[in-house]
């Protein structure tokens, strides 16, 4: 025998939550139910090795896990990004972070600014605005989670030479000057290293840094603006 009939707009069976029915541009982090993914111990092992080689100031660091998928398995605190050059303040990532970016600095950005600007001198430092920290892409309350949060991004803000002033990373397309080749060219050979670039041309987000991440994408897709 039928029940009574359900009133408009009432389904029978269980209601998914409303979470579930959002599109992910919509989601909060917490609506997402992410999980941290997990490192291989080879593969960990490999990649510390690559960057003791090429001499990486770094320690292991305890797994991090701040919920909501926002996390690092393996991480690594980096204070040397090659032998002699800081990175300030020292940066919380992972392994493959680090690696691109020694191997970035050491073939592309050292070459460029010894040919742009020598008068400058040796460079000594790396300042960085933002390495692992909980959040969404550009700290959006909802849509996708930002590599920053496991621990696959690092932002670069500056650099610093034994003489004369930082170079900041700013808007320097039109810039016709020996400091805005340096950057124009760091800008795109950084995408020789990692999977994604954003320079302060990409968009109002990223007016003061360079983003550069190693996202895995499918088809070894690479994203560089």
């Amino acid at each position: 025998m039928q029940g009574p009939p359900l009133p408009p707009g009432k389904l029978e069976g269980p209601q998914a939550p409303a979470e579930e029915n959002k599109p992910p541009a919509e989601q909060t982090l917490e609506e997402q139910h992410l999980t941290i993914e997990p490192e291989s111990d080879a593969e960990h092992a490999e990649c510390t090795a690559a960057l003791k080689a090429l001499g990486v100031v770094f320690k292991d660091a305890p797994r991090i896990d701040d919920g909501n998928g926002c996390g690092i398995d393996k991480p690594i605190i980096v204070s040397e990004a090659l032998p002699g050059i800081s990175l300030k303040p020292e940066a919380t990532i992972r392994c493959p972070a680090a690696l691109a970016l020694a191997r970035w600095m050491k073939e592309s950005v050292i070459p460029a600014a010894s040919a742009a600007l020598p008068e400058q001198g040796r460079l000594t430092t790396v300042n960085q605005a933002s390495a692992y920290i909980c959040r969404l892409r550009n700290s959006a309350e909802t849509g996708k989670i930002s590599e920053h949060a496991r621990g696959n991004a690092i932002d670069i803000a500056s650099f610093h030479f034994e003489k004369g002033e930082d170079v900041a990373i700013r808007s320097r397309r039109e810039d016709p000057t020996l400091t805005g080749a340096f950057q124009r060219t760091v800008s795109a050979a950084g995408c020789l290293y990692f999977t994604t670039v954003l320079d302060p041309e990409s968009d109002a987000a990223h007016e003061t840094h360079f983003h550069l991440d190693v996202i895995e994408r499918k088809g070894a897709y690479r994203y560089c603006h």
